[in-house]
């Protein structure tokens, strides 16, 4: 296939692109670098991938690239921290909503006029900020009520735009949610804004990597977001990278929907521990103080894999351990450097 990716330099496309390249697709990446400045990645020159700069808002732009791609994966966004959701309240909301318009404007036309067979939505396990039932289900974002948060409700606006695009013009769509994204590549968004968590700026958009921030700081005892029993489910970036392959992949996952993430539920407080112990070593007394927690701050998020597993075989399979072994020399290397 070739595939126009947007929010091709962001967190999970870090993972989503060279997925694609090694499976022999060939990729067409947008970005305009707004989250965190210029980046380059290995696969920059890479024979199948090219990279244009330009404004996912573009829709020209979008246009032009789409006519003729098989797939668009609608990956662009504004998104940083949980800080960020509430200085940009407003502007997550109406900036996402026109990237997404633009990009499903974009799809429609090389699905009516080229060979474009579908659009492929990420949208984002917020979707269920609301949900009563665990494990959440597919279909639960249509019975719980709305998300509380904009980014929450945009997510869930992003998956209407899906229905919609069907309804009216019959465009194809997956959506896929990944769940608490870990890996490496991800630096301080360029608009994030500056939280203090004890005598350390919380400085990046997923706690794995803030709280490894804080650890190799030397932090002691270590802040945490909240009572520290919040459940999250820690899916590796590689992991939901396949996941999303898998779902383009499959006509079986043709105007259905996936919660890609790993089956495994882990409390905030287990995931500072195995922290602190890949940091410091078993010796050195462990101790964490809860700093008050965000309002949007979820208590339990966990997702039923059922499906994904079933229609497209996929499963999470790395482990936290791993992940820690991965993201910690990552960022103890990024705050050397001083890029931390």
């Amino acid at each position: 296939m070739r595939v126009l990716v947007t929010g091709a330099a962001g967190f999970i496309c870090g993972y989503l692109v060279p997925e694609l390249l090694e499976a022999g697709h060939e990729v067409v990446g947008v970005d305009d670098f707004s989250k965190y400045g210029p980046v380059t990645k290995s696969y920059d020159g890479h024979p199948r991938y090219r990279f244009v700069q330009g404004d996912a808002k573009d829709a020209a732009l979008l246009t032009d690239l789409a006519a003729d791609c098989h797939q668009v994966v609608a990956a662009a966004a504004m998104i940083g921290g949980i800080s960020y959701f509430h200085q940009f309240a407003y502007d997550l909301l109406a900036e996402n909503e026109r990237i997404l318009a633009a990009t499903f404007d974009a799809a429609i036309g090389a699905h009516r006029d080229g060979p474009l067979a579908r659009i492929v939505v990420v949208s984002s396990s917020m979707v269920y900020e609301s949900a009563t039932v665990f494990p959440t289900p597919e279909g639960a974002e249509l019975t719980s009520p709305p998300p509380i948060s904009t980014y929450g409700f945009q997510k869930l606006a992003s998956e209407y735009f899906a229905k919609g695009g069907w309804e009216q013009y019959r465009l194809p769509w997956t959506i896929v949610r990944p769940f608490n994204c870990v890996g490496i590549g991800e630096r301080r968004a360029a608009r994030d804004t500056d939280v203090m968590s004890g005598n350390v700026k919380l400085a990046l958009s997923h706690v794995v990597p803030d709280l490894a921030l804080k650890t190799l700081k030397g932090q002691d005892p270590l802040h945490i977001l909240g009572a520290g029993d919040q459940v999250r489910h820690y899916t590796y970036g590689g992991d939901l990278a396949r996941g999303i392959r898998l779902a383009m992949e499959s006509d079986r996952a043709v105007n259905e929907d996936f919660n890609l993430s790993t089956a495994t539920s882990t409390t905030v407080t287990e995931l500072a521990r195995a922290i602190w112990h890949k940091v410091h070593g078993p010796e050195r007394p462990f101790r964490t103080v809860s700093d008050p927690p965000f309002e949007h701050d979820v208590q339990f998020r966990v997702p039923d894999v059922r499906k994904a597993h079933d229609v497209l075989g996929f499963e999470a399979t790395t482990t936290l351990d791993a992940m820690l072994d991965e993201v910690i020399p990552w960022i103890r290397a990024e705050l050397e450097a001083g890029r931390l």
